[in-house]
């Protein structure tokens, strides 16, 4: 999917295909001009955010696989804050922390089963208690696989219901994290200094914060108004059955501009400093 940006240069819109490595090397259309915009958003955040693009459209079905996508690689995302954030305390470096990670998610990065173990081990250890929730019902695994594997054709209802279960989990679980997930951010933040690193001096690098389903809050911190998940009730979500409702009301217009209007940004010209 396409996302609006603007050239540095000459400030007219540039449409941008969302990148996997959330990187995009850019030229200008209009004028020409070499630029990089750098988004700082994780993958899981980014997939929630088609599915919801999705499900506004009615791309019903649609919808439901990238909910499910987000909710896979949202639990890569705790793996990797979890462990970097346990080794932050040993005499690891944090660039030999992230190479033994890499390494080490290599063995599972194709089977979607051991990612799901390696979480649950990631979840106990951090946690100090079982994942109960990471039953089938819980999950809503039934509903995604006749959707997504059987080719079932959902109505509305049913993928509001299954994003609902899917939002409620990752928001509960960004929760317990805490400041814990910005050794995930820290992740990315090293991949964008790499890759600022090799860019030639003519090029400008953009760094974009995006409207998102969970971006009201960065990772992080106290919900105004809402008390910490109760550590003593693990299958108790920490959101009702309305939560992703009141976000879809209070985001989904966010959203909606990001895709079709314009957004924050935040330029500046490599070795040249700030510019506005």
């Amino acid at each position: 999917m396409l996302f609006p940006t603007r050239c540095p240069e000459c400030a007219r819109e540039v449409r941008a295909e969302f990148a996997d490595s959330a990187v995009h090397d850019l030229t200008c259309p209009h004028c020409g001009a070499e630029f990089c915009v750098l988004v700082r958003k994780h993958k899981f955040e980014v997939l929630f955010d088609l599915g919801t693009r999705a499900l506004m459209d009615g791309y019903a079905r649609e919808a439901v696989a990238t909910f499910a996508a987000a909710l896979e690689r949202f639990f890569e995302f705790y793996v990797r804050a979890a462990v970097l954030e346990r080794m932050a305390d040993s005499e690891t470096d944090f660039e030999g922390a992230l190479a033994a990670l890499d390494g080490t998610w290599k063995h599972v990065s194709a089977q979607s089963e051991r990612q799901l173990g390696m979480f649950a081990l990631a979840y106990l250890l951090r946690e100090g208690r079982a994942p109960d929730f990471l039953t089938p019902q819980a999950l809503g695994s039934e509903f995604r696989n006749r959707v997504v594997h059987r080719g079932a054709l959902p109505r509305r209802e049913e993928v509001e219901a299954y994003a609902a279960r899917v939002f409620a989990l990752i928001d509960r679980l960004l929760t317990e994290l805490g400041e814990g997930a910005a050794h995930a951010a820290l992740a990315q933040e090293a991949e964008f200094a790499a890759h600022l690193a090799r860019l030639p001096g003519h090029v400008t690098a953009v760094f974009e914060e995006h409207p998102g389903m969970f971006r009201a809050r960065r990772f992080g911190g106290d919900v105004p108004g809402k008390a910490a998940p109760d550590k003593a009730a693990p299958d108790s979500p920490r959101n009702d059955a309305q939560a992703f409702a009141r976000a879809l009301a209070e985001r989904g217009p966010g959203l909606d501009h990001l895709l079709r209007e314009h957004f924050l940004k935040e330029p500046f010209r490599k070795g040249g400093g700030d510019r506005s």
